[in-house]
């Protein structure tokens, strides 16, 4: 990928600029973001789709009432997703030496997930 991408809607933004040292990513909420390395960035990308093909695939596992929580994790960063199969929140811990957290609520994670395809990187 060569180029700058911004992705961005209400209470989110993911982003990619190869032409920047050190930190290419970018991923905020509402009220903070945070600058990631290329490597953290595709983690944060591939465990998000990892997840949500996890919570589509235990829709037809589940009663309709129920919620689910799934985890994944890697050595740069842990991510979990919680509440119903087409209804959940995403939390992400940064497991490097900057000691991050960040999340968004249910609404908002279609939105985030079908921009992490365009970042995969």
């Amino acid at each position: 990928m060569a180029e700058k991408i911004i992705k961005e809607g209400i209470g989110w933004r993911l982003g990619w600029d190869p032409q920047r040292e050190g930190y290419q990513g970018l991923v905020a909420g509402e009220a903070w973001a945070i600058e990631l390395t290329a490597l953290e960035l595709k983690d944060f990308c591939s465990l998000l789709q990892q997840l949500a093909g996890t919570m589509a695939s235990m829709a037809a596992e589940l009663m309709p009432e129920e919620t689910i929580t799934c985890e994944a994790e890697t050595e740069l960063l842990w991510m979990e997703v919680a509440g119903f199969p087409d209804s959940y929140t995403i939390r992400f811990i940064l497991n490097t030496g900057r000691g991050f957290e960040g999340g968004w609520e249910a609404a908002i994670v279609p939105d985030i997930l079908h921009a992490s395809y365009s970042l995969l990187v």
